[in-house]
């Protein structure tokens, strides 16, 4: 059996049958991704993307798209990377992800409609430059809920040109901070946790100290949604009948 897929694994999902014996990287050095794929059996081979992750927020309507667009340009990025540097062993699945904080969730949970709501705009919480940052960061999500959005992008060979296809999903949960006092904040912001993180926090970390609930995947808030990844698979195994198979 392949190393890329665990003793632990549920080898009798589709998924997993399929993924025997196959290449699969992961774009991507976090370890919290990587160790999501691996507590579902996973281990993927490690090739960090190369892009600069710059996409302008300006161009896109829906904020939404903005970390699947990146995810995208993360995974072709190493999938035509990988098959450059190696033709003859190129990748069977690149998997790409990225995960983006938004400000003022919308109420996606309730009859609402967010069209209903323009004196409401999301705003996109990117990683606090300094402590200082991310206490401001802190304080304007202390009290209110947050919308963590992961991006997620396969991208696989297929026969048709370009070589690859690519396939993409957003998973969003609802972060709920309590309505902490300021030393709490204070004393997270000045260990540095959040500093390298979006939002400012680690729900996985010490900023779980600072969070009253979530609605939705925890994975997906750490940085990787497990489950909505395997049902893309199941997914693109239903609807292809070469996936994996070229």
């Amino acid at each position: 059996m392949s190393s890329h897929i665990l003793a632990h694994a549920l080898h009798g999902l589709p998924a997993i049958k399929k993924l025997k014996d196959k290449r699969i990287v992961l774009a991507s050095n976090s370890p919290r991704r990587k160790q999501i794929l691996e507590t579902f059996g996973i281990s993927p081979e490690i090739s960090p993307s190369t892009f600069k992750e710059d996409l302008g927020t300006d161009s896109f309507q829906d904020l939404h798209e903005y970390p699947v667009a990146t995810a995208t340009h993360k995974a072709v990025e190493v999938y035509e990377r990988l098959v450059s540097e190696n033709p003859d062993e190129p990748p069977d699945l690149v998997i790409a992800a990225d995960t983006v904080v938004l400000t003022h969730a919308q109420p996606s949970t309730s009859q609402a409609d967010y069209s209903v709501l323009p004196d409401v705009n999301q705003e996109l919480l990117e990683k606090p430059s300094n402590k200082e940052d991310n206490l401001r960061m802190l304080m304007d999500l202390n009290g209110s809920v947050c919308e963590v959005v992961t991006g997620v992008t396969l991208v696989y060979p297929v026969l048709q040109s370009p070589g690859y296809s690519i396939r993409s999903i957003d998973e969003r949960s609802l972060v709920y901070f309590a309505d902490n006092p300021q030393h709490l904040l204070k004393a997270y912001a000045d260990c540095g946790e959040g500093v390298d993180r979006a939002g400012g926090f680690a729900i996985q970390g010490l900023g779980g100290l600072l969070i009253r609930k979530i609605e939705g995947d925890y994975n997906n808030v750490v940085g990787f949604p497990g489950a909505s990844f395997f049902t893309l698979l199941d997914l693109i195994i239903e609807e292809d009948e070469d996936f994996l198979n070229i």
